[in-house]
């Protein structure tokens, strides 16, 4: 029998996961079942269960993917030297993600994802684990996206880094959640409004 390569073996992944993403942003996890899976990537189940053993790994293979990328995303991002303003950078990330993540779906498919992801970590520990290591991943990359700002002379030094991600991320969060809930929410609107807020001027007391 002819050794199968690993391109090939990417592929079928790849095939698996955005199809089951598909799915499970159209009907959610618990309205989805593995014959619904099947029936979307057009694959036996023998085929699927090769490279997942259930839904359960479906879900956190689709969590951790996007967590990576959108880390490695912000890392790449904070190298930059000078590095990209919180407008540019969260605009690119987010129109990535939102616009082409799940191949074949519309635009809020992969907001509407990782809602449900969000949602079904109160009852998945395993999952909560995954979400937890993302988000801190997330926020030592903005950390160091901020450390490099203040290198760069662009921001002062008054409010501690990990507040300033934290923020940061939570626009981008709310963001998604603004997308998932009511659609067609265009990423220059973020992208105008945090430049709006970076224009801000206090006058000394």
């Amino acid at each position: 029998m002819a050794r199968v390569s690993q391109e090939h073996l990417d592929a079928r992944r790849r095939q698996i996961l955005d199809g089951a993403a598909r799915c499970f942003a159209r009907n959610g996890f618990h309205a989805t079942s593995m014959q619904d899976v099947l029936a979307e990537v057009g694959l036996s189940a023998g085929a699927v269960y090769r490279y997942f053993r259930g839904k359960d790994e479906l879900i956190a293979a689709i969590a951790t993917e996007a967590f990576a990328g959108i880390r490695s995303a912000f890392e790449e991002a904070s190298r930059a030297t000078p590095p990209p303003t919180p407008d540019v950078l969260l605009g690119a990330v987010l129109r990535l993600f939102l616009e082409e993540r799940i191949e074949g779906a519309d635009r809020q498919a992969f907001a509407r994802l990782i809602i449900q992801v969000w949602t079904e970590t109160l009852r998945d520990e395993e999952l909560a684990k995954t979400l937890a290591e993302g988000y801190n991943g997330m926020r030592a990359a903005w950390t160091d996206l901020v450390t490099a700002y203040r290198e760069s002379g662009i921001l002062s030094a008054d409010v501690p880094a990990d507040h300033v991600a934290r923020t940061l991320i939570a626009v981008a969060q709310g963001f998604i959640a603004q997308q998932a809930l009511f659609g067609d929410v265009a990423v220059e609107i973020l992208e105008d409004g945090l430049r709006g807020l970076m224009s801000m001027t206090v006058d000394p007391v």
